[in-house]
């Protein structure tokens, strides 16, 4: 064996040979994968190999295409193996209206993506899909480039090509243990031999959970058997002129795909079956479970009503093997947290569909040291600590089962919770809060008057919530608004060297003075916005910092990793420490000088800066912010005090027609100021100039990160906008395409209605080029349908702050 290597891949399964690959091609070819059975063992040697460009996230989207790309044409012709890609196409069929909402998002995305989906009737849908009955359809949708691979095939030309590039693979030689020396180097002990590298990647698919043990982590992986069931020869395939497509019927958990003269069916049920939970055999390789028939028998049944034909073939085989499950079902492809050169690319259930361009999307990463496209979708570090063994396993049967679920936008899925609870998550609940989930935390989205039931009805459209969502927003502008707003991630930087810390940070500025607050974005070496803070200056060698709570991880590795230059400096999370209660509304200082002794003038307590005061008796750290664009206060506070604090302020409110808001009325209302959100408006892909945040750049002496190449970028015509929608149409939420005339010009990041203001409104980066939109007409595609759209000015509610600097 070798004894040293730049980078080891653990997995020769079709991700990990696709990361090798993909390292190749970019140049690193000091590369290792060790593999403990054969290639392809465990998952992919018995994968369906279904490819597809079907997907709700951009980046997943492009994943997914790259693998089609590469499968297609690229790698054969590049490696000379034959994969043997079917590009036959694929169908998905419906019966439901909400389905037929989300095939046109979908189809919405490829237009701006550049992929090319069909909206069919059924009529059109018989044309394609002769075999298949139309009972009750209500259309269906058709991607013309989809198909499927030989899993093997496609696996071995990848590790073909890295090997004549250069790489080196290991069969046969399983990892037995992992350790990180005081230099930072990794020590992989291997049955035949112990390499030492500077970068590891935990590719082990089926593995994968007992691999990063030995790294010191623990993944959010849970094995889960699916079946699929190989038929005898069917005649009537035999009278066909062309292979037939991919055939899904998402309602009823299945897909069908022809293979050679017969069919595979693939059920999906909705209770899966979790398998070697805490650590497969050590024996397992490429072996299979017996056979289960009966779990799937009712869904092969619906199958074979859709497609009769299925009822001549008799049953060839069944397989049945572990397929990998994260808690939201998408893969694992990023930072180990907490580790230092350490990669996952693991926990994949669509493996191979996804394999191909997760690995070019690591190798990119790995290689240029940031994502190629937004990685939130598929960044590890999306999970905490609270996805613990319940909650991982709750949540990866509930993901299985709803492998064909439709992707509702504001969706709430509940297995495994509640995880992390505030110590007043009782008192809003007693008080109708409908809770969502923000990394772990349950907050609140809304609050259901008397006599409405607390749950959330699901739709692409206006939803049970729409009417009391508005009542909260006016009551917050008419009066004050409570809301619990402790899942923010929040650190504390403390030290000698914080002030220079903290400057070397982003984009702006560091807040100057004791009290002061600045919001500045953190960027990648591109110019991207990697991560947005508020830093608080709470003493001369002492910051508070807060980002978004999905941001924990990132945010924190972020901060350890950019402070190894600075010795005298302490960096600690302390986000379960503080609780946040926000007070917003004209009547806040009315409320709040109730509690406090302090003075809350404007004079005495500007805008944008913070104080240390009692509330109610309760020490605050006290921010004047405001993310809803009315006058407030941010009352950071020890979580351990949060129900005296909580219980005061409602007791005092309760003459001033106050209000608790949600989630839900603080997105509308900072949608009417324009306000940015990070992992939505904000993401690497952009840098704060394109997302119009010119006033947070400050292009001075300071180094940071990114600033030479926020120079280079500062001429690009691509802006975020706000836009008006017409009233007519559905409420926007995101993902929407933007047209000029015919030609795609932009993508809607996230929208919704502003019930102050009383319109449809949605941020989106436009391309300004004077040739694609200056003098034409604006469109967004939603759900199918174009709406006319206005780029705004200003903000539509109160553009030039007098609220909020009241």
């Amino acid at each position: 064996m070798l004894s040293h290597a730049r980078v080891v891949v653990i997995g020769g399964g079709v991700m990990g040979c696709s990361l090798l690959y993909h390292l190749t091609r970019l140049g690193w070819v000091d590369v290792v994968l060790v593999e403990k059975n054969e290639l392809t063992a465990g998952s992919t040697w018995h994968a369906a190999g279904l490819c597809t460009h079907f997907a709700h996230s951009p980046s997943i989207m492009q994943m997914r295409a790259h693998s089609v790309q590469l499968y297609r044409s690229d790698l054969t012709e590049e490696t000379g193996s034959p994969v043997s890609f079917h590009q036959c196409g694929a169908l998905r069929v419906t019966r439901s209206t909400d389905r037929m909402d989300e095939f046109c998002q979908v189809q919405g995305l490829g237009r701006y993506a550049g992929f090319d989906f069909h909206i069919l009737t059924p009529a059109e849908l018989s044309l394609l899909y002769p075999l298949a009955s139309l009972d009750k359809l209500l259309g269906a949708i058709y991607e013309p480039d989809d198909g499927y691979v030989d899993p093997s095939q496609a696996t071995h030309a990848m590790a073909a090509g890295a090997r004549s590039a250069g790489a080196t693979i290991y069969r046969h030689n399983p990892v037995e243990s992992i350790e990180r020396s005081e230099s930072g180097e990794w020590h992989i002990h291997t049955r035949n031999g112990e390499v030492v590298c500077e970068t590891i990647v935990n590719a082990a698919g089926t593995w994968s959970y007992e691999v990063g043990k030995m790294m010191g982590i623990e993944l959010p992986i849970v094995p889960m058997l699916h079946q699929y069931l190989v038929t005898d020869a069917v005649p009537a395939l035999a009278e066909l002129d062309r292979e037939l497509p991919i055939i899904r019927d998402p309602e009823e958990s299945w897909y069908v795909r022809q293979e050679r003269d017969g069919f595979i069916i693939g059920p999906y049920e909705r209770e899966g079956e979790p398998w070697s939970i805490d650590g497969v055999p050590p024996d397992f390789g490429m072996e299979l479970l017996p056979p289960a028939l009966e779990r799937v028998e009712d869904i092969v049944v619906c199958a074979v009503e859709r497609v009769p034909t299925l009822a001549e073939a008799g049953i060839k085989s069944i397989v049945n093997g572990p397929i990998t499950f994260t808690p939201d079902a998408g893969p694992l492809v990023g930072p180990a947290f907490g580790l230092c050169n350490a990669w996952l690319l693991t926990g994949s259930s669509m493996g191979v569909m996804e394999g191909g361009g997760a690995g070019r999307f690591l190798a990119e990463w790995i290689v240029g040291d940031e994502p190629p496209m937004d990685a939130l979708a598929v960044d590890p570090r999306r999970f905490g600590a609270f996805a613990d063994r319940d909650y991982r396993i709750a949540r990866a049967i509930e993901s299985f089962g709803q492998q064909f679920g439709i992707h509702y936008p504001y969706e709430e899925r509940p297995a495994g919770r509640p995880k992390r609870m505030t110590p007043i998550h009782g008192e809003l609940e007693q008080r109708g809060a409908v809770f969502g989930a923000a990394y772990g935390w349950e907050r609140p989205n809304w609050f259901a008057p008397p006599g409405q039931s607390p749950e959330s009805t699901l739709s692409f459209r206006r939803a049970n919530w729409f009417d009391q969502v508005g009542a909260e927003c006016c009551a917050v502008r008419d009066s004050v608004g409570l809301a619990d707003m402790s899942a923010f991630s929040k650190f504390e930087i403390c030290g000698a060297g914080a002030e220079t810390f903290i400057a070397s940070l982003g984009a702006n500025r560091a807040p100057p003075h004791i009290g002061d607050i600045a919001l500045t974005h953190v960027l990648t070496p591109s110019g991207g916005i990697l991560s947005e803070f508020t830093i608080t200056r709470l003493g001369a060698d002492r910051y508070y910092l807060i980002s978004a709570a999905a941001a924990e991880r990132q945010d924190l590795d972020l901060l350890r990793s950019r402070s190894v230059h600075w010795s005298d400096l302490s960096v600690r999370c302390v986000t379960a420490e503080h609780g946040v209660l926000s007070v917003m509304g004209p009547q806040s200082r009315h409320l709040l000088a109730r509690l406090t002794d302090a003075d809350l003038g404007d004079s005495a307590f500007p805008w944008f800066t913070c104080q240390t005061i009692n509330v109610a008796g309760v020490p605050v750290c006290a921010m004047r912010v405001s993310y809803v664009g009315e006058l407030g206060w941010e009352l950071h506070h020890p979580m351990l005090q949060q129900p005296r604090l909580f219980a005061a302020l409602v007791q005092e409110s309760q003459s001033l027609d106050a209000t608790l808001f949600g989630a839900f009325a603080m997105n509308s209302m900072r949608l009417e100021k324009g306000y940015r959100a990070w992992g939505l408006d904000l993401t690497t892909e952009r840098t704060p100039l394109e997302a119009g945040l010119g006033s947070l750049v400050k292009l001075d002496d300071r180094d940071f990160i990114g600033r030479s190449a926020l120079i280079e970028r500062s001429n690009t015509e691509k802006h975020m906008a706000l836009l008006e929608i017409s009233a007519d149409g559905p409420d926007p939420f995101y993902l929407h395409p933007v047209f000029a005339d015919d030609q795609v010009v932009g993508l809607v990041t996230s929208g919704t209605f502003g019930h102050r203001t009383q319109k449809k409104l949605a941020l989106a980066y436009l391309d300004y080029d004077s040739a694609t939109i200056h003098g034409k007409s604006l469109m967004t595609e939603i759900l199918g349908e174009h709406w006319p759209t206005n780029i705004l000015d200003e903000p539509p509610y109160d553009p030039g702050n007098r609220r909020i600097r009241a």
